[in-house]
């Protein structure tokens, strides 16, 4: 793969983006329960990630994201039959959980430009790899569970 940026520093390089707008513009926006809201996104996005996380465990294959074609088996069972991408979408909740705790209306802009640049700098790429690495299995299985959800 190309990008060589962990997953992990990018959700925080956005995450910091978020901040710095706020600071800059200030809150914006705020709503009953948006504490409960926030709450419940992260622990759901967090939940969402640990769960894929088992599930490579459980499968004894790499969950390195930095080098694919480390992967041992290809996991197609428990979240990873509704979204090839439970990490990324866990992630994604969480960033949607920043949003709505930051309370800016301009970090939409930043929440889809994450998704958008986790989905062609990261996703893609990995994709990739793994249509090289388990050939016609992958792409089978592409066809029938979505990149997101």
């Amino acid at each position: 793969m190309k990008l060589k940026i962990p997953p992990a520093i990018q959700f925080l390089f956005f995450a910091i983006a978020m901040f710095i707008i706020t600071k800059l513009t200030g809150k914006n926006f705020s709503f009953a329960l948006q504490n409960v809201v926030v709450i419940l996104l992260f622990a759901f996005g967090a939940f969402i990630g640990l769960l894929a996380v088992l599930s490579f465990r459980k499968a004894h294959t790499t969950i390195n994201p930095l080098d694919p074609s480390k992967a041992s088996k290809l996991v197609t069972s428990d979240l990873y039959q509704y979204t090839r991408n439970p990490m990324y979408l866990g992630l994604l909740i969480i960033q949607t959980a920043l949003f709505f705790g930051f309370g800016n209306y301009y970090n939409i802009i930043i929440l889809f430009i994450y998704g958008w640049y986790l989905t062609n700098y990261q996703i893609k790429p990995e994709e990739e790899a793994l249509t090289k690495l388990f050939g016609d299995g992958y792409t089978q299985y592409c066809e029938k569970v979505r990149r997101w959800i």
